[in-house]
């Protein structure tokens, strides 16, 4: 019997994220979620389970409410890096949970890179 989309996109998530598991050494998490309307990232302490910084495309700061392409995307990885570095935050490893590394995903990822994180 076929997989249903959900399944498929769960099983991918749990691939990556245990990859990624595997080699972070205690490294804080940018994680990402896309929906339809939006797209939200958060960096993530997983041995304390606390969130450090996080941007949104729900954000009236950012001037991208309402917009779902990649130029919001972009102005979104540049707000989680510039949070992040106002933190002190310079290293962390990307978790883009099932999403393939595509479009948006690779715009916010692209986006953070040039603000400064490394991952």
């Amino acid at each position: 019997m076929a997989n249903s989309k959900l399944q498929l996109f769960q099983k991918r998530r749990q691939r990556v994220r245990n990859k990624l598991r595997k080699n972070a050494n205690g490294q804080l998490r940018l994680s990402v979620h896309r929906s339809n309307r939006n797209i939200m990232c958060q960096i993530i302490d997983d041995s304390k389970g606390v969130t450090l910084a996080s941007a949104s495309t729900l954000e009236s700061a950012l001037g991208v409410v309402g917009q779902k392409n990649i130029d919001a995307a972009t102005k979104v990885g540049a707000a989680i890096a510039e949070r992040a570095k106002a933190k002190g935050i310079e290293e962390v490893y990307f978790d883009r949970g099932g999403f393939l590394f595509h479009g948006k995903v690779k715009a916010l990822a692209d986006a953070a890179r040039e603000g400064g994180l490394k991952f």
